[in-house]
């Protein structure tokens, strides 16, 4: 069994405690008398009890106990030479320098991968332990995206209605799940920001603290924005692991091809990786230390040709083209998120302050919207990192505007910021706006008709790259449906609803502050008495707020309330990039507000009345 690791120096106990019992292990029942008898002859004083009536895991243990970790090696060794058996030295001293790396590379993961900046104080690293929040991690994909909406009921989008089993990090590529699976590669797929690569954290310091994986010799993370700097020279599978892990240099290859020394490699983010994976024609690759290109290393391990008795977990977004071969056998689990509970629970961890995680809960629950969103782990980051910055800076506001929009923004800022870095960065302003412009267009053109989703058939009639939508930008997901038996759809939508509506609200701002227009009126400029009149800024608002009182459903309300909410300074600020000419818009909110009150005094029905009333509160 094993025990609970809380330092290094238990970490290789437990190592060379496992060293010298396999060793052990494989000696005949004959032999493993002897040596018994021989160590309790030459030191009984350390055997109160004895050695022959001691089972394998006491007489390991004891040994361990009574010397030194170099010692007890030197005696096991010195004994199995005294019987013979200069084989297993030769093992044992194999098992010794794996366990000498597991032991450096456990220290090098830990340091990379044990802490987070997540904490109270800004840049400040904290424990993994301390802040992980349990994710929601089902077994079956293709579920689609959350739908749940404060406004709207909308119909679960037809994707996978197969019962999900609920997993953690401790069941991806266990024992149990190879035994009944036989399955060594494991995809793990969910929306930007559901928690993914958090889960890789959590994996890989659960092996190294030795609660989990346990039959796992050697595990090597293997991020695709790390390997991307073997992309444009000739390298070995070697010297991408001696570069990545200096550890791995006493290893040799016969080292990753035994039977007992089982290895996991862990591909983060395989959607970042911008190389065309050729599996039909890609050069076959046995040696590890031949030099070729990263491109036929990546295709080779997850054919298992490289490494077959490899463990692979490869960690995307939702893929275009499955980045898998497609004879491969392989196990898919999906990142869904928090569930409501851990929403809360997320929040005390971060701020140890019981008053402060209240305030942040509190905020979180004054819009249902808002709550909604806490699914995405990264959505709870950003509010976290709001308070954050509240509770650190004396001259801060008490919380942040109380109006959706501004949240909303943040997470489009977070995205973006990921698409210049790791997936675009060569994009031009115009060419990001451009894009935004379409996206928002068609998402604004689906809310009029009343939908959240759209077939990739008539997706290829947009001119939006589906690359740019799903994996680059992150507003998007792409999902499987199955409306009759063995008859599978391919379906696009935005990541939820309200991120829909979001979009469509900005494609109106933009519309506007950009080009003049106002999307809600068919005619933009309307000829009075021989002048074209410009659209204001109230005959937006006012178009959008009556355009939503027409529409019973509710399907413009949220559209209307990120509208007027980005009109408002906090927002504006945040937008400002997008613009192509600086806003203005003074006396905005207050005659927002006056119309606003002007309708409800109408003859509006209660529903209507409520949307109303959420407008005023994003005003405020």
């Amino acid at each position: 069994s094993y025990r609970s690791m809380t330092s290094q120096h238990s970490i290789k106990w437990f190592l060379w405690n496992q060293a010298i019992s396999k060793t052990l292990r494989k000696l005949p029942e004959r032999d493993l008398k002897e040596f018994k008898m021989r160590l309790w002859k030459r030191y009984p004083q350390s055997f109160n009890t004895h050695s022959q009536s001691m089972d394998m895991v006491d007489l390991v243990d004891r040994l361990l106990e009574c010397f030194s970790l170099d010692v007890s090696l030197h005696i096991t060794k010195i004994l199995l030479e005294e019987i013979g058996k200069n084989t297993m030295i030769d093992y044992l001293q194999t098992l010794c320098i794996r366990n000498e790396v597991r032991h450096n590379l456990s220290e090098t993961l830990k340091m990379k991968y044990g802490k987070v900046c997540d904490g109270p104080v800004q840049g400040e690293k904290r424990p993994l332990d301390e802040v992980f929040t349990d994710l929601y991690i089902t077994s079956t994909c293709d579920n689609g995206p959350n739908i749940e909406h404060e406004v709207l009921t909308i119909e679960k989008l037809d994707s996978n209605t197969n019962d999900a089993k609920l997993l953690s990090t401790k069941d991806i590529l266990s024992t149990e799940s190879l035994e009944h699976t036989h399955c060594n590669l494991m995809l793990l797929s969910g929306l930007p920001g559901s928690g993914k690569s958090m889960a890789v954290r959590r994996l890989i310091l659960e092996w190294i603290e030795g609660k989990s994986h346990q039959h796992v010799s050697l595990m090597f993370p293997l991020p695709f924005r790390e390997l991307k700097q073997f992309e444009n020279s000739p390298v070995s599978m070697m010297e991408i692991l001696q570069t990545l892990y200096p550890e791995t240099k006493k290893l040799r290859e016969e080292d990753y091809r035994c039977d007992d020394c089982k290895i996991m490699f862990i591909f983060d983010g395989l959607d970042e990786y911008s190389g065309a994976l050729d599996f039909h024609y890609a050069f076959p690759l046995s040696d590890l230390s031949e030099s070729t290109t990263l491109n036929v290393i990546v295709v080779n391990l997850l054919r298992d040709k490289l490494l077959y008795q490899g463990l692979f977990l490869i960690t995307s977004r939702t893929q275009l083209k499955r980045s898998i071969p497609w004879d491969t056998h392989y196990e898919e689990i999906d990142v869904r998120g928090f569930l409501d509970p851990q929403k809360n629970e997320y929040f005390r961890k971060r701020f140890k302050d019981p008053d402060q995680a209240a305030r942040v809960i509190a905020y979180v629950d004054s819009s249902r919207t808002l709550r909604i969103m806490c699914h995405l782990p990264l959505f709870c980051s950003l509010v976290g990192d709001e308070f954050q910055h509240i509770f650190g800076e004396p001259t801060a506001p008490a919380q942040p505007p109380s109006n959706i929009a501004y949240m909303y923004t943040k997470l489009l800022s977070a995205l973006t910021r990921r698409r210049r870095k790791h997936r675009a960065p060569d994009v031009s302003p115009d060419k990001e706006i451009e894009f935004f412009m379409k996206l928002g267009g068609l998402a604004f053109n689906m809310l009029e008709q009343g939908q959240f989703k759209i077939s990739r058939y008539d997706w290829k009639e947009l001119g939006i790259p589906v690359e740019e939508a799903v994996i680059n930008s992150g507003l998007c997901t792409q999902y499987l449906t199955c409306p009759i038996v063995l008859h599978h759809e391919n379906y696009i939508s935005f990541i939820h609803p309200t991120v829909q509506e979001y979009m469509a609200a900005l494609y109106a701002f933009l519309s506007f502050t950009n080009q003049g227009k106002n999307i809600f009126v068919r005619h933009v400029r309307g000829r009075v008495k021989g002048f074209f009149k410009v659209p204001t800024v109230m005959d937006l608002f006012k178009s959008a707020v009556d355009s939503s009182l027409r529409c019973e459903d509710g399907k413009l309300d949220m559209l209307t309330r990120f509208l007027l909410g980005m009109g408002l300074k906090t927002n504006l600020e945040l937008l400002q990039p997008l613009c192509t000419c600086t806003v203005k818009w003074p006396t905005f909110a207050a005659d927002a507000v006056g119309f606003i009150r002007e309708r409800m005094r109408g003859n509006v029905s209660q529903g209507r009345k409520t949307h109303l009333t959420r407008c005023l509160d994003e005003l405020r």
